[in-house]
């Protein structure tokens, strides 16, 4: 059986519908600049300049943008929810999805606060397309000490989560075949039926 045919929507009854096209799309752009960020994040910290600074702009506009989209996605889940999921699954696996989904909400948003925060109390400036951004904190080394270490182990801690949830999707997609994959993957293939909260 090939990949493809794996990944066609099996005839689950427990998945009722997919998550909303705005969810999709949001999921898949974030997905692939989150990724960017952090290996954006580890460039920054291993070069020198002049390079460094270019991957410091690259890195504060996109952070700037995924707090943003961020926002959005949470709004849209609050507005929309999210599929079922199917009712074999262990209680505890259940538990298990939702605090990584909560996880990856959280970190969204808060890395790019904690960001914000270590430039304030570095005294460094924040200037996002052409806007220098007034600075959050006061100047103070030992908060910046902080934050940054903050920043930089809760960013090793979202790439864990990431590969756990690449795992996850994968063992959905190709070994239960349970529906849940298919619920985020951006096919024309469509689950209808009414929302799920």
């Amino acid at each position: 059986m090939s990949v493809s045919s794996r990944l066609e929507l099996p005839d689950h009854p427990e998945i009722s519908r997919p998550f909303s096209p705005g969810q999709r799309a949001l999921h898949w752009i974030m997905a692939a600049s989150i990724l960017a960020m952090l290996f954006i994040g580890v460039g920054m910290v291993s070069t020198v300049r002049p390079k460094h600074l270019t991957l410091v702009a690259i890195h504060q506009h996109l952070g700037v943008v995924l707090f943003m989209l961020g926002i959005v996605r949470v709004a849209l889940r609050m507005a929309h929810g999210a599929p079922a999921l199917p009712a074999d699954m262990p209680t505890l696996t259940k538990w298990a999805a939702h605090l990584s989904h909560l996880s990856f909400y959280v970190l969204m948003l808060l890395l790019p606060l904690l960001g914000y925060g270590m430039l304030s109390a570095a005294d460094y400036p924040l200037v996002v397309f052409g806007v220098r951004v007034p600075l959050l904190l006061a100047h103070n080394g030992a908060l910046h000490a902080l934050l940054w270490n903050a920043h930089r182990s809760l960013a090793m801690c979202f790439f864990a989560l990431i590969v756990v949830h690449i795992v996850a999707a994968l063992f959905h997609a190709l070994v239960r075949r349970d529906g849940v994959f298919q619920t985020m993957w951006p096919s024309k293939h469509s689950i209808h039926g009414p929302p799920v909260r």
